[in-house]
């Protein structure tokens, strides 16, 4: 827990705190994403958009190309991003309550997978892998939907193709001055280093990469949750 002049520094300024916690986040999906996709058969459990264009070859005949793993992948997703999106609806955009309770239990929810798959010493067999599938896409859509609430501009922590579109449409080359580029860099960055990170930790064993997820969003969420004055305020209703 970080001492209370380092909270204090972190509170005065929420939104380079918010920031900073969002890019870990977005590392973390990197490393998540190299796990399911080297180590799950091609299946990306934070971006969706892999899996819908992974859906569209295989279906139209592609080999090699799952199709149950990503629709598995899509719909867990969706379902965990859902979850986020009610419990959050009626409550003021930053971080509060929710979202430290929220974002626990995606941090304890890698913690168990990680400790099963140390347990079985790798990849689970058909069709318990599906089950790992579905359960970290759950996750990473509950993960995206209350960084969406949180609210970073530019960092959304499961996809950076909006972000990259805006770092090369607002530069200078695009004729824009100006634009936010060191939180869309960082962005990019990071889960492009998130990936790197993830599929080397494969090489080990492929627990290792969920057990850094883990780490990191318990981390954040212990860091959001001292410093970023969690409290719970619906929204006032008209």
């Amino acid at each position: 827990m970080p001492s209370t002049p380092v909270i204090h520094r972190l509170r005065s300024k929420p939104d380079h705190l918010h920031l900073g916690l969002m890019l870990a986040l977005t590392f973390s999906t990197g490393v998540a994403d190299a796990v399911g996709y080297l180590g799950l058969d091609k299946v990306f459990t934070g971006n969706m958009t892999g899996n819908v264009v992974i859906l569209g070859m295989a279906i139209a005949g592609a080999d090699d190309l799952p199709v149950v793993g990503p629709l598995i992948a899509l719909f867990t997703f969706m379902v965990g991003a859902a979850i986020g999106g009610r419990v959050l609806r009626r409550v003021k955009s930053g971080w509060t309550t929710e979202s430290t309770v929220l974002f626990g239990a995606v941090g304890l929810v890698m913690a168990a997978l990680a400790i099963v798959l140390f347990a079985v010493d790798g990849t689970p067999p058909a069709p318990f892998d599906l089950i790992v599938t579905g359960l970290l896409a759950a996750v990473m859509g509950l993960q995206a939907a209350v960084a969406r609430h949180i609210a970073v501009k530019d960092v959304t922590t499961v996809v950076v193709t909006s972000t990259i579109t805006g770092f090369a449409a607002d530069s200078r080359f695009g004729g824009a001055k100006n634009q936010p580029w060191f939180r869309r860099l960082a962005a990019i960055v990071l889960i492009l280093a998130g990936a790197g990170v993830g599929a080397l930790l494969l090489m080990v064993h492929i627990g290792w990469g969920i057990a850094l997820t883990a780490v990191i969003t318990l981390t954040v969420t212990a860091i959001g949750h001292a410093a970023g004055r969690p409290h719970h305020a619906p929204v006032p209703q008209p």
